[in-house]
């Protein structure tokens, strides 16, 4: 037990070696926590996904600092990966479930006209639609675009005329 109170110490005042060691664990704990929360919680960045990675970014330094004590900072993060993954499956298999928690696309752009209810609800204005055409559809010809949506994670996104 000595060991463990010399490599991680206890309380607040730290060392940078036991800073360090809590540093490595909340690392592979991080890592672990990521993998059972799926992989979509840092890839597609999402409402839902956001809140995970601000929640446990702010909860792990916490234990790396000794702000709080350890193990209940790892059994929260670790209620908090298993929620994000609950919720994920939810929303896979109930879509009502999925509007409400991550909204829907919005089409700002359709049949040459901007959509300025959509527009003010997204929060964009024209240069920010534009911004979004010129990397999604590599052209600035609004001409070539059949419609341009604000999707759930708040990517602008384009369909081309065919």
């Amino acid at each position: 037990m000595d060991v463990i109170i010399t490599l991680f110490g206890d309380g607040k005042d730290l060392t940078v070696l036991q800073m360090s060691c809590r540093a490595v664990v909340v690392f592979f704990l991080a890592l672990i926590l990521i993998r059972v929360s799926g992989r979509r919680s840092f890839g597609m960045h999402t409402t839902l996904d956001n809140i995970i990675s601000i929640a446990l970014g702010a909860i792990l330094s916490r234990a790396i600092v000794g702000a709080s004590p350890f193990l209940p900072v790892i059994a929260a993060c670790t209620t908090i990966a298993l929620l994000h993954r609950i919720l994920g499956w939810l929303i896979v298999h109930h879509p009502g479930l999925s509007r409400l928690i991550q909204g829907d696309k919005r089409v700002l752009y359709k049949d040459g006209r901007f959509n300025n209810d959509a527009m003010d609800k997204a929060l964009v204005c024209e240069e920010d639609i534009m911004q979004g055409v010129r990397k999604s559809a590599m052209t600035e010809d609004l001409a070539k675009i059949d419609k341009v949506y604000m999707e759930r994670n708040g990517e602008i996104s384009t369909t081309r005329k065919e």
